[in-house]
Formats: C-alpha cells, sequence, structure tokens
C-alpha cells in the first residue's frame, strides 16, 4: 500500500503497465493498492513504455523474480539521450542473458548473482532497477557510483519494509545482500521536492509570498540556497517552506550535477526566474545534452537569452509579453508555465499533456494562489 501517490499521467501509466501483467491495482485519493501474487505477463508494451521512459523500471523486478522479462525501449521526453545500457550491463553481470531484439529488451535468467557492480556514470534509474535485480539476488550486491538522490533513498526504505537487506542509500555506494522472498508492506512516497521547486521559482518570478505543505526541505537544500540567492526570503519548518519575494528578483548562475548538485529537472524554471530578474546568469547545464529546448519559447515572451553549447547567457529583462508557447517536454512546461505568470498579458501554453506527467494539477493550484490560470480544449 502506498500512500501519498500524487494524480499524474505517468503514475496512471505506469498503473496501466501493472495492470497488464496481472498486477491488481486500486487507487483511492493519493492511496494505491498494490498486489502482484498472480502476475501473468512479463512483457512491457511499445505502446506504455513509449510515453515513460521509467517504464523500463520493470525490467529488473521481473528479472530477479520470475527469471524472464521481455521490455520495449523506453521513451519520455526528448530531451537528449538516455540510454539503458548500464541497466543491461548489470544485469548481465549478474548472470542473465539479455539480448535487444526489433526494440526490446529480451532477458533470461536463472536467479540472479550478487555482484560488484560500478557503473559509467551517475544513473537514477540504473541504480533504482539494480537495487531491485539485488535484493532477491544470491549473494551480496555492492553498487559503486550509485545515485544519491532522495528517491534512491524513498525506494530503499520502501524496499526495507517488504524485508530487503539495504544499507549505503544516499551514499555513492550501496550494499545489499539478497532475499529468497520480500513481502507487503506499507510506504509513504516522499513529496516532490521539483514540484515543490517549482512553485518557489513561480513565487520568486511574481513577487510573491507563499507556503509549501507537505514538503521536505531537507531534500531542497541547494535549490533553497539558489533562491535565497535570487533574493527570496525563505523560512523552513519540518514539513513546510515560506518563500516571500518582495522585490525584482537577481539573477542566480547555476550548473546542474547529480544530487547534491544542482538538479537538473530544476533548471527551466530557474531560467524562467532569470528571465525576469536583475542582471545576467550563466547556466550550464552536464545532465542532458538537449535540455534547452525550452529556449526559443521563452523568447517568444520576449526573453534575452543566448545559448552556446551547454551553457545559457540569460540577460534579464523588466517586463515580458504575453505570447503563444509550445511545450516541448514536462520542465519546459513548468517553465513557461512561470515565465507566463510573470508576463504582461496573456500567454497560451500548448501540449500541457506534458505537464501533467509530472505536476498534479498545477493549474488548480495556482488558482489558489491568485493565478488567473485555466485549462481549456480547443
Amino acid at each position: 500500500m502506498l500512500h501519498n501517490v500524487p494524480h499524474l499521467a505517468d503514475v496512471k501509466t505506469m498503473l496501466s503497465l501493472l495492470e497488464g501483467m496481472g498486477v491488481t491495482c486500486h487507487q483511492d485519493g493519493e492511496t494505491v493498492r498494490l498486489c502482484a501474487a498472480n502476475v501473468t505477463s512479463t512483457v512491457a508494451p511499445y505502446e506504455l513504455v513509449k510515453t515513460m521512459r521509467a517504464s523500463i523500471l520493470v525490467l529488473c523486478p521481473l528479472a530477479t523474480r520470475f527469471g524472464s522479462a521481455r521490455v520495449s525501449l523506453p521513451g519520455g521526453c526528448t530531451i537528449g539521450a538516455r540510454p539503458v545500457d548500464q541497466h543491461i550491463q548489470a544485469l548481465l553481470k549478474m548472470g542473465a542473458d539479455v539480448q535487444i531484439d526489433h526494440g526490446f529488451v529480451d532477458l533470461k535468467s536463472g536467479r540472479l548473482q550478487g555482484t560488484k557492480i560500478v557503473t559509467d556514470m551517475v544513473t537514477v534509474t540504473g541504480t533504482e532497477n539494480i537495487m531491485m535485480a539485488a535484493v532477491l539476488a544470491e549473494g551480496r550486491t555492492v553498487i559503486e557510483n550509485a545515485a544519491r538522490e532522495p528517491e534512491v533513498v524513498d525506494l530503499a526504505n520502501c524496499l526495507r519494509a517488504m524485508g530487503a537487506k539495504i544499507e549505503g542509500d544516499g551514499t555513492s555506494t550501496i550494499v545489499i545482500d539478497g532475499c529468497d522472498s520480500l513481502h507487503g508492506a506499507e510506504h509513504s512516497v516522499i513529496p516532490d521536492r521539483i514540484e515543490a521547486g517549482t512553485f518557489m521559482a513561480a513565487a520568486a518570478a511574481t513577487k510573491g509570498d507563499v507556503t509549501l505543505t507537505n514538503v521536505a526541505p531537507d531534500t531542497l537544500s541547494v535549490v533553497i540556497d539558489k533562491i535565497r540567492e535570487a533574493g527570496a526570503e525563505i523560512e523552513t519548518g519540518p514539513d513546510w517552506i515560506h518563500v516571500t519575494m518582495n522585490s525584482r528578483p537577481k539573477s542566480v548562475s547555476i550548473r546542474t550535477e547529480p544530487h547534491p548538485g544542482f538538479p537538473t529537472d530544476m533548471q527551466a524554471q530557474i531560467m524562467a526566474l532569470d528571465c525576469v530578474a536583475d542582471g545576467t546568469a550563466q547556466i550550464t547545464e552536464t545532465i542532458f545534452e538537449n535540455r534547452f529546448m525550452h529556449v526559443p519559447e521563452l523568447q517568444r515572451l520576449g526573453a534575452d537569452i543566448q545559448v552556446e553549447g551547454h551553457t545559457a547567457v540569460v540577460r534579464g529583462v523588466e517586463q515580458l509579453q504575453g505570447a503563444r508557447l509550445m511545450a516541448t517536454d514536462l520542465r519546459a512546461s513548468a517553465s513557461l508555465v512561470i515565465a507566463a505568470l510573470a508576463a504582461e498579458g496573456e500567454s497560451i501554453v500548448d501540449r500541457i499533456y506534458h505537464l501533467d506527467r509530472g505536476y498534479d494539477r498545477m493549474e488548480l493550484k495556482l488558482q489558489a494562489l491568485g493565478a488567473d490560470i485555466r485549462r481549456f480544449s480547443e
């Protein structure tokens, strides 16, 4: 049983994928009950996987529990190459036979064997997939160069509640001793730090006064520091953040890095803030090579941005002007909404299905804060 589950298109996609495999799923508000006692299929079809890269996360649980899987290579946002080779290399080291066949990952194995795995790069979904393979493998698995993101720690907490033996999550070395089986458990999903950070950036860009509740401030330290640097007054409590901006924001430069560095998923939102800030900022993207697709759309609002390679130079303007915009990916969508809130006049953002993949009824929350925003279909 999972609590604090948001109403997202990606959650709906994942539940549909699991139901297609024979998992019984029941969602009641923000609680989801899942029972995988009678899985009937180990195939993850292209039709669902193409819309959400995180679908690849069924690969290792299927491999370690059933010894077989056929999972379509993933899709998702077009922000750059995000290969799954790290996942596959780990499974090969653990004794699986893996083939790529007509766009599918085909896997067969006996019981996976614990081993030492050193990933070539820091990968969140790769770390999560390897963890789920290792919990039922025979012997000890050591993951080095592991992702340290709070979401990895949250998965580890959930797996431990199911009986897994995991140590070191939150560091670059995770040690897992395989179990013969896992059992059911109850777990509350951590608050979404990127959603919280997005609302913080929106409050700062629009000279707002906003209190965020049901958040985890300790997962947002680097974002809080940057928005404070922009001039906002920020107070925090155990599960709340209060953001007040009484003047035009100051420009802040960022460089995206794996956790605990500045998250790539907040880059576009900070760029939107910098568009209306006083001064010049330099934004360097080190994670994804194609994550500046929001720049031309921000320029349509009157933003002064120049891109050279992996760096964007943003010269703040006093006022953006409303325009018609097109969302290109999930976080780009959020940046356009922030910029439109700060702009003079009306803006229309098309293709907001991207937004719904990662934000829980964003327009309703913004309406509650006084924004003049509504969803409509043409």
